[in-house]
């Protein structure tokens, strides 16, 4: 920062030099501090002490019911501007027309993201990781009861329970279970190749 005489030397204007607003002092003006709750864009200029007193002294809440506390705290959590619930009703009564769609719509028109969607990379990264309709991919999809994309996980913990539930012992060795437990096996398989990278 440049001094007074460097100020002039280089044609600056020297810096507005404010009194200090405290009753009765003399001061330099250097800090300011918002004059009160309702004026928080007015300022008092006050020297250092006595903006330490101020300060010490002023209660942002003072002179508000709870209730009018804890409205303005909310309120301060969105920066006093207002929210409205997603998926287009921006406070019109739960009217659509704020938006040209929602996030339904989006989900309409991608099919749950498309049959290209990948997570990790987005478009076109690993088709087929949603099996199309009248494949073995959607066959074995529907063995497991899953629908939309599949993840590794969902299909790991479905085979589990699927197995536990007709595994030939847990059915006293009932013929259907064991071919339920083949196709189960056959379904997992190619689920699981499918998702291979």
């Amino acid at each position: 920062m440049l001094n007074p005489i460097e100020l002039e030397r280089f044609g600056a204007e020297k810096p507005e030099i404010r009194c200090c607003d405290w009753p009765g002092c003399n001061g330099d003006g250097e800090h300011r501090a918002p004059k009160s709750r309702n004026e928080l864009k007015s300022y008092h200029w006050f020297c250092l002490d006595h903006v330490r007193r101020y300060n010490a002294g002023w209660n942002y809440y003072d002179g508000m019911t709870d209730a009018e506390v804890e409205a303005d705290v909310r309120r301060d959590t969105v920066w006093h501007r207002p929210s409205w619930p997603l998926g287009g009703k921006n406070g019109n009564g739960g009217r659509k027309g704020d938006f040209p769609f929602t996030a339904d719509d989006l989900m309409d028109q991608w099919g749950g993201f498309g049959p290209e969607w990948d997570p990790d990379g987005g478009f076109g990264q690993r088709p087929g990781r949603n099996a199309k309709p009248g494949t073995r991919q959607a066959w074995a999809v529907a063995v497991f009861g899953l629908s939309g994309p599949v993840a590794t996980e969902a299909v790991k913990a479905r085979y589990k329970e699927l197995v536990k539930q007709h595994h030939p012992d847990t059915n006293g060795g009932d013929k259907g279970a064991e071919e339920k437990i083949k196709e189960i096996n056959e379904s997992y398989q190619i689920i699981m190749d499918m998702l291979a990278p």
